[in-house]
């Protein structure tokens, strides 16, 4: 005979659990108007700085945030390539007020929207103040949705970069276990130290690693040498293994973290992603101002330096 009384008390128990496992995941996701921003940063190219960006995102999505994919490499943006989507419009048709922020984000699934840059940012900085604060105020829109802004910016030590890094609230550093690939992101976390008169929350990834124990001996050699040299505290986010699905999920224009979504590099970026939100969660304490219009405004006057009018 089936005990009606126990099974009863058996499903509530389970839906108990099932609304407390819901409800301690998305205890950190941030409410609409209180948006992160992540930079994604290289310090030569061919690092996995794009792939890195690209997978993130969508890791940050799967755990319920909303993430707005801004491709900031104005040289090379590739993106939307690496997404499988065509994008019609980027980031300079809201510039010229040709299009509105609806009209130019792609929706790519699991609460991710791609914002395909283009040139559109740098000429963020030859706009006139009204026109940049008209511009901004369009990308504030986001906050109505989006929690997170997770920025691939382009690779090397140039000006655009720099000032998406200092802009943003995070700042993820990409090397690989390669010496040059050390040295350049060595090079390029310098000169974050010196571009900024603020505190910097910057974190090294390494990628393309054989084995947990490779990546923290990357991570603990440059640790030292920021903190020794710069007088730095320099964060860990993770690391990635190196996989051969990788080029595969390339060639197929589909991220990894979709092609191969139990692969090993796979669990690696879903595990960077709650190491990220983490230690920004609820717990972390942002100043005042911290958003889309703080980002871009920051953005605008560092692009601006040094230009005439």
């Amino acid at each position: 005979m089936i005990d009606r009384k126990a099974s009863v008390t058996d499903q509530a128990s389970d839906l108990r659990r099932m609304v407390a496992s819901i409800s301690e995941e998305k205890k950190n996701i941030r409410r609409p108007g209180f948006l992160r921003s992540i930079a994604v940063v290289g310090g030569k190219g061919g690092v996995g700085k794009s792939n890195i960006s690209v997978n993130l995102a969508l890791a940050l999505g799967e755990m319920g945030h909303n993430v707005a994919l801004l491709d900031g490499d104005l040289g090379l943006a590739n993106v939307d390539i690496l997404m499988g989507v065509q994008a019609p419009y980027n980031l300079i048709h809201l510039v010229r007020g040709e299009r509105s922020l609806d009209e130019i984000l792609c929706d790519v699934g699991d609460g991710v929207s791609l914002i395909p840059g283009g040139t559109g940012i740098e000429e963020l900085a030859n706009l006139d103040e009204s026109a940049q604060s008209a511009l901004i105020n369009a990308l504030a829109e986001l906050e109505s949705f989006a929690d997170i802004m997770v920025v691939d910016t382009g690779a090397g030590i140039h000006r655009n970069m720099i000032s998406f890094a200092l802009s943003a609230d995070t700042v993820i550093l990409v090397t690989t276990p390669e010496p040059t690939s050390i040295r350049d992101a060595y090079g390029l976390l310098k000169s974050l130290v010196f571009g900024t008169v603020g505190k910097l929350d910057v974190r090294v990834l390494v990628n393309m690693v054989s084995s947990e124990e490779e990546a923290r001996s990357v991570a603990g050699r440059m640790r030292f040498a920021a903190s020794q040299f710069l007088r730095v505290d320099l964060g860990y986010s993770g690391y990635v293994l190196t996989d051969s699905r990788l080029s595969d999920s390339v060639r197929a224009r589909k991220p990894l973290i979709r092609f191969a979504p139990r692969s090993d590099a796979s669990e690696c970026f879903r595990r960077i992603a709650r190491t990220l939100m983490s230690e920004g969660g609820e717990d972390r304490s942002f100043d005042p101002g911290r958003g889309v219009k703080s980002l871009f405004f920051k953005l605008a006057r560092s692009l601006g330096v040094g230009r005439d009018r």
